[in-house]
């Protein structure tokens, strides 16, 4: 079969209160903001990027399909102890450091937490 997709450029998540979700995203993940486009509070449009060529773009705008919350996202992180301490520095509540997110051998160290909306984020070490 030939190839028709090469690369995953974004993804769309909707948000309940955008205000919070940048906040969380931005200033408690650290993603930088490309794109804020807002047309009213029902219509808004935030895009981020962890860096390269992929952004998530949280929405307001929401036509019935994909309810706030029901995400599952992963970040790497180069070290998960530094990334949990600055994460509950910051005021974000982290569930503890375990091993194996892959199964058992797998060695690699892991934790998650929520955002505003309920979505799980887990950050595991490269």
């Amino acid at each position: 079969m030939k190839t028709i997709i090469n690369k995953l450029t974004m993804f769309l998540m909707p948000v309940s209160n955008m205000p919070k979700a940048k906040e969380f995203y931005a200033d408690k993940l650290g993603l930088k903001i490309t794109k804020d486009y807002r047309q009213s509070d029902e219509a808004w449009w935030v895009s981020l990027t962890p860096g390269g060529d992929i952004t998530i773009t949280l929405t307001t705008y929401n036509d019935g399909r994909v309810k706030p919350g029901f995400m599952t996202l992963y970040f790497l992180t180069p070290n998960v102890a530094e990334a949990h301490k600055e994460l509950e520095d910051n005021g974000v509540k982290v569930n503890e450091i375990k091993d194996d997110l892959y199964g058992p051998g797998s060695g690699v160290k892991w934790f998650n937490l929520e955002d505003p909306d309920g979505n799980l984020v887990f950050l595991s070490e490269k």
